[in-house]
């Protein structure tokens, strides 16, 4: 079978280096000059939403997916005239506009943190005073790793948040005093069969993700996170991976966001689980029988921030992956996975590689 991309980013690496042993061919579309995926197939050098490259990608493979949510919803619906292509227009649709979505998890029944849209500095005010201050002000689109937001602290603050992010569709949303973050990861493929990894923990520094721990053992809302992520997979009638990002407050949850693709708190699967998301997204897209997503041990996975460390991130129980990316402040050029027999065993070495890390 042959699998086309949008995108050839290091989620696409990892998709083409999972497909290697499912006999798999892979074709990217990405206009970036040696993208990490170009290491596992074929890459048309055109923009993501070109006619000609979305037409040679179609011409040449069976099915399309994408890495990165931030492909412009005509050209997904463009392409799916031609081709296969999952997730849906539908589910991307959602994922790119906060308001959509959390309209979206509203009609579930999924908990949200109150937010009001933001046209003008005088929505902000009305928003302020009916969501009360502090409050985060959000781009409706294009947001990712803690860009296109601004925290407004105070009355005085409003005009400047607005100015920074004027000119874009905005969401304000309550601040809320969160004890932690959770992602529920799940795949579904075309006949609806679906299947959930472990609760994953998830720790960010300056709105990027930093560590990610599973299975979270401390999460006592894992039920519950399931049967949103669930819930979630069948409305969108969705086929793929999909993350679903919660804030946890004692016993509730609230969900934040969610990613119509492989996820980046998802990386502790290659080694950490039976059968990686990377396979499972495959295996969901293909329409093939999923495989099992226990965990194997206790996984960590901290993402490499702006440079690459030397030799002694990898070794033992560690695993370190290399994009292939050049070096620049608050880029992911890539990860280390960390396995140990106990959750305790796992922090202590993530603690290591992060004291040296910062050293």
């Amino acid at each position: 079978m042959r699998v086309g991309i949008i995108g050839a980013g290091q989620l696409g690496q990892m998709l083409g280096l999972a497909g290697k042993h499912l006999g798999l061919e892979f074709t990217f579309l990405d206009p970036a000059p040696e993208p990490p995926a170009g290491i596992t197939g074929r890459v048309i050098a055109l923009p993501f939403d070109s006619d000609a490259g979305l037409e040679q990608l179609a011409s040449d493979v069976d099915v399309i997916t994408y890495e990165f949510e931030n492909v412009p919803v005509e050209s997904i619906e463009k392409v799916a005239d031609r081709v296969t292509v999952y997730p849906s227009p539908a589910a991307l649709m959602h994922a790119q506009d906060r308001l959509r979505e959390k309209m979206l998890f509203e009609s579930l029944g999924i908990p949200v943190v109150p937010y009001a849209a933001v046209d003008s500095p005088n929505d902000l005010r009305e928003a302020a005073k009916s969501l009360g201050l502090p409050l985060v002000l959000k781009t409706r689109r294009l947001g990712y790793d803690g860009k296109g937001q601004e925290v407004v602290h105070t009355e005085s603050d409003i005009s400047s948040a607005y100015t920074v992010l004027q000119g874009k569709a905005l969401i304000a949303e309550q601040w809320l005093a969160f004890d932690r973050e959770v992602s529920a990861i799940g795949a579904r493929n075309v006949d609806g069969e679906f299947a959930v990894y472990p609760i994953t923990e998830n720790r960010h520094s300056d709105g990027i993700l930093r560590t990610s721990r599973a299975p979270d053992e401390a999460c006592n809302i894992g039920d519950l996170a399931r049967q949103y992520l669930t819930a979630l997979l069948d409305r969108l009638d969705y086929v793929g991976v999909l993350a679903l990002e919660f804030f946890v407050q004692g016993d509730r949850l609230f969900a934040n966001e969610f990613a119509p693709r492989v996820h980046n708190s998802g990386h502790w699967t290659i080694e950490g689980a039976a059968t990686s998301q990377f396979e499972n997204h495959l295996r969901s897209i293909l329409n093939m029988p999923l495989g099992d997503t226990r965990a194997v041990g206790h996984a960590g996975m901290i993402n490499l921030i702006g440079s690459m460390p030397v030799a002694w991130a990898e070794g033992g129980r560690r695993s370190l992956h290399d994009y292939g990316k050049e070096p620049r402040p608050g880029r992911k050029l890539g990860h280390i996975t960390v396995l140990a027999d106990s959750a305790r065993e796992r922090d202590e070495e993530l603690d290591k590689i992060l004291e040296k890390l910062t050293a």
